[in-house]
């Protein structure tokens, strides 16, 4: 037992050449085999670094994204044209064939254990006021016999109305019904006619804990009311008992369970009634709208100058109906403005604000410009941000994790035919990834503009509210990681009635550059019964580009012979001026009528206390009533004598 030495055997035969035979007194052959071993070590710890870093020697995934961040950094750095299209289709959130077939989501089974409990009730009160009702009819029956029998049933219904009324009248001071019961359905311990109390805990169950409890607990009470004592009164075994008996109900009234949720009365049945796709809504919802809907765009992207011009098309192309909505946009970061063609809006705009829509023949332009407010620009620079938004992209890609990033085999891949790529990087953005995204760009783009703040610091003194607000976002970034975004996503994900997950595929040629990409989005939820596809095409070429129907319209409002736009600032403060010379003219009108109420008043009031006198023939003779009833009173004296 234990370690032992086998001296019998040979040495020399059965050390292995990497380990050092101290039992042989051989200098050389020591040295040789102590450089074997540390060649030997040197190459186990290079393998063992190699397994986790892949800087040197990058595994598939990091050298996808390599190849990727290449791509994407030299196409934002270079002045590009991109056409896009996208089209949508929706399926049935759940497969027929799928082993959840035929099941419903935690959120969908929840909301019908609700309905299924309130319905419940609700029939149980009718029932009740129905037993009462009967009980009532009869005591009247009862009593009529001891009246006679002509006043006999009027006499007996007032008796037993008196009564009910004392006897209802008694429990409402009390604050229960005759059945021991409040207005909410728990009696006065605080138990439910099943037995459980408002957060599903059995009088049983807190029989016993009441029993195991000993000593004074003054913080009891607080605590009770805390979230996790809320989650461990939980009653599972009675929600299972509850789910039970739904389920009963629902196949003895032969009720489907895709349906069991639209069987329920009420306002929230209504409600819900109206998101949830049928199967057979979803497949018409995709013969009749979405295979003849597109949204294209076409749009010229120059980076030098901080530029983006665009034009959106909302197309709907059937057999029988045409339409199109085009809307021309361009975004000038270095001059901080917008131009936009409203043409497209003006019938909404024109609704809310008739007055101040001009008609097409009054405008000089179809596009108008819109700059920021100097007190924005003033603070920081459109430009600025437009640098930390770019910079923050890179960033925040680059810290991602490289199994997000795959290479793809594109030999069966029509759109990668047609744009000519050679490779293709397929990146997956769940839940989780997303939020990582945004909390990595939140923070990059934080810094970006600390940083700015920080080199320019006769810009912005230590009262400046833009300061103060950077740095306390960057108080808050120090609170939480990129990845808790994704997880709380992930979380509310979970709870929600609704799931989402977007996967882009970039397209790139043999020299890592970026051809195409094409983004698929997808959107739904067992709740709303069908999961929503967008795909999105963008080619980055120009013959694409130059053959595209949008690209004159592209010209036409932003290309170097296009008109100016309209001053859309002017126009907007030539509308508050004209709103301001309003508003004083009706303070004006409302300080006129006050003035003549006033005048009005005072005329009355002078009126009146000149019609309390009178006069005696002419202004000479105008005497007070005080004089009048004197004279009176001196004649009626005389009279008397």
């Amino acid at each position: 037992m234990g370690c032992q030495t086998n001296t019998g055997l040979s040495q020399s035969s059965q050390t292995p050449a990497t380990t050092i035979d101290f039992s042989v007194a051989d200098s050389n052959r020591n040295q040789a085999q102590s450089q074997a071993f540390t060649s030997q070590l040197n190459a186990s710890a290079e393998q063992y670094q190699q397994l986790f870093d892949q800087s040197k020697n990058p595994n598939m995934e990091t050298h996808a994204k390599t190849r990727l961040l290449s791509a994407i950094q030299k196409h934002l750095a270079n002045e590009h044209v991109a056409v896009s299209q996208a089209n949508y289709h929706s399926v049935p959130y759940i497969k027929a064939d799928s082993i959840d077939a035929g099941s419903s989501s935690f959120f969908r089974t929840l909301l019908e254990l609700y309905l299924s409990k309130n319905t419940e009730t609700d029939d149980y009160s009718e029932y009740e006021e129905a037993a009462d009702a009967t009980e009532e009819d009869g005591e009247v029956d009862n009593a009529a016999d001891s009246y006679p029998e002509e006043d006999s049933y009027a006499a007996a219904y007032s008796e037993v109305e008196a009564a009910t009324a004392t006897e209802v009248l008694s429990y409402d001071e009390l604050g229960y019904d005759q059945h021991g019961y409040d207005e909410y359905g728990y009696d006065e311990n605080g138990y439910d006619r099943d037995g459980y109390d408002e957060y599903g805990n059995s009088q049983d169950s807190s029989d016993d804990e009441n029993d195991s409890d000993y000593g004074d607990n003054s913080d009891s009470d607080y605590s009770d009311r805390g979230l996790a004592s809320k989650i461990r009164g939980i009653n599972v075994h009675g929600l299972l008992n509850n789910y039970e008996d739904m389920q009963a109900r629902k196949a003895a009234n032969g009720t489907q369970d895709e349906n069991a949720i639209r069987t329920y009365p009420g306002m929230l049945t209504q409600l819900v009634n109206m998101f949830i796709r049928t199967p057979e809504q979803v497949e018409a919802m995709n013969a009749y709208q979405y295979q003849y809907l597109t949204v294209n765009s076409v749009s010229h992207y120059k980076p030098q100058q901080k530029q983006l011009q665009s034009v959106y098309s909302y197309d709907y192309v059937s057999p029988t109906i045409s339409s199109s909505i085009q809307i021309p946009l361009a975004l000038d970061f270095t001059k901080s403005a917008i131009t936009i063609d409203p043409s497209a809006l003006m019938p909404i705009l024109a609704l809310g604000d008739p007055e101040h829509t001009p008609l097409p023949a009054q405008m000089t332009s179809h596009t108008v410009n819109f700059g920021l407010p100097e007190a924005i620009t003033s603070q920081i620079p459109s430009a600025v941000i437009y640098d930390a938004v770019i910079a923050a992209l890179q960033n925040s890609m680059a810290e991602l994790e490289p199994e997000y990033f795959s290479a793809v085999d594109i030999r069966d891949d029509q759109f990668a035919r047609q744009v000519g790529a050679d490779r293709a990087v397929k990146v997956y953005f769940g839940s989780r990834q997303s939020g990582e995204m945004i909390g990595k760009m939140v923070k990059n783009i934080s810094r970006s503009l600390q940083k700015h703040i920080d080199e320019n610091p006769s810009s912005y003194p230590d009262d400046t509210v833009l300061k103060t607000a950077i740095a306390k976002i960057e108080l808050y970034n120090k609170g939480y990681q990129s990845a808790d975004i994704g997880a709380l996503l992930q979380l509310v994900e979970a709870v929600s009635p609704i799931s989402f997950n977007h996967i882009n595929y970039y397209y790139l040629d043999g020299s890592d550059r970026l051809l195409a990409k094409q983004q698929r989005v997808n959107i739904g939820s067992d709740f709303f019964g069908s999961q929503n596809t967008v795909l999105n095409q963008t080619r980055y070429d120009n013959a694409s580009f130059n053959k595209n129907s949008l690209t004159p319209l592209l010209a036409q409002s932003f290309g170097a012979k296009a008109p100016a736009a309209i001053d859309g600032n002017a126009w907007l403060a030539k509308q508050r001026q004209q709103e301001e010379r309003l508003e004083k003219a009706r303070y004006a009108r409302y300080d006129y009528v006050e003035a003549s109420t006033d005048y009005a008043e005072a005329s009355t009031d002078y009126a009146d206390g000149y019609g309390d006198d009178g006069y005696a023939g002419d202004d000479s003779s105008y005497i007070t009533d005080e004089a009048a009833d004197m004279e009176t009173e001196a004649e009626a004296f005389e009279g008397n004598d």
